[in-house]
């Protein structure tokens, strides 16, 4: 059922911006063979990304100032060169973000922080940490942010820089210490492309992120999308519980679920302009945040059809606008 929710704010129009894409860009999927889905729960098939061809890292640099998404593919980028992108990112002060970088078939994945894609992941991330902070829970948990993260077992190979991460203390907190919890948000990255990211999290860290939250502006339908993904462990009998799959994962296949998928639409033909929300509140529960069962006065996070509201209007707000 659809909620509906008034406030007085103005329609801000989008400016249309498109990058020229190549025809042939090598799949970052085979880094991922290993984390198995049903065929149902299946993400999307891939799609092309914006994509330049890397020269030199003044170039890059030059291209990043000059894309007007949030999202840039850059191939033929090998370790050393990534290594050096690195250090010429932190030396200048450069706020994009690596989103992915596959060592393999050398493909960078750069995250432009553009004000839309941060009031994407940031707003649900931040009504999140306001529960905890509300229930006390705050000091059981370590912002992780947006820290670089290798892929287990390959640290000189892929990495990755989430948008919005976290884990409980003192379980996640030190050097090379995985989240539970990342948020990762796209307003010209493509939805497959983020089902990659997905994926990515999962199997990098050796299946030690729990959640993954997508939130998706789709600039064509005009709405926001959000997915929550989790794992669940199956085998021959069927499917076990969450809480069980610790000590069975060894005898069973890794299966991507999409547990929630929420639909936020706005309505500008209202006076003031309404949000519609379409299948819920967002719930995130506490046993894969915390790794641990809930004490007295602790639970699943909520985050309700209100807030997703607010959160979404706020979002709005900071569409680009063409002059």
């Amino acid at each position: 059922m659809a909620a509906i929710i008034s406030r007085s704010t103005t329609s801000p129009s989008v400016s249309a911006s498109s990058v020229s894409a190549l025809s042939a860009v090598p799949s970052a999927s085979t880094i991922l063979s290993s984390v198995t889905s049903t065929k149902d729960r299946d993400p999307p098939k891939d799609s092309d990304p914006p994509t330049v061809r890397f020269t030199n890292t003044q170039d890059l640099f030059n291209t990043i100032d000059s894309t007007t998404g949030d999202f840039l593919a850059v191939i033929n980028v090998s370790p050393n060169q990534f290594t050096e992108i690195e250090r010429e990112q932190e030396k200048r002060r450069r706020k994009f973000r690596f989103r992915r970088y596959d060592s393999n078939s050398q493909i960078l994945i750069i995250t432009i922080t553009t004000d839309i894609h941060e009031a994407l992941h940031l707003g649900i991330y931040m009504q999140y940490h306001a529960q905890l902070v509300q229930n006390g829970t705050n000091r059981s948990w370590k912002d992780i942010g947006t820290a670089k993260f290798r892929q287990q077992g390959h640290p000189g190979g892929g990495g990755s820089q989430g948008d919005s991460t976290g884990g409980p203390r003192p379980e996640r907190v030190g050097a090379g210490k995985w989240p539970t919890l990342v948020i990762e948000s796209g307003y010209s990255e493509t939805l497959p492309e983020l089902h990659k990211d997905m994926r990515w999290w999962f199997q990098a860290s050796n299946h030690q992120v729990k959640i993954v939250i997508l939130a998706k502006f789709d600039d064509q339908q005009h709405h926001i999308l959000l997915e929550k993904w989790e794992e669940e462990i199956s085998s021959p009998q069927g499917a076990i519980t969450r809480s069980r799959a610790a000590t069975r994962s060894q005898n069973g296949v890794l299966n991507l679920v999409k547990r929630q998928s929420i639909t936020i639409t706005r309505d500008e033909t209202t006076n003031p302009v309404s949000y519609n929300v379409t299948r819920g509140a967002l719930v995130l529960g506490f046993r894969l945040l915390f790794l641990r069962d809930p004490g007295p006065q602790e639970g699943d996070f909520v985050l309700s059809i209100q807030d997703l509201q607010l959160y979404a209007e706020n979002v709005w707000a900071e569409l680009p606008r063409s002059d």
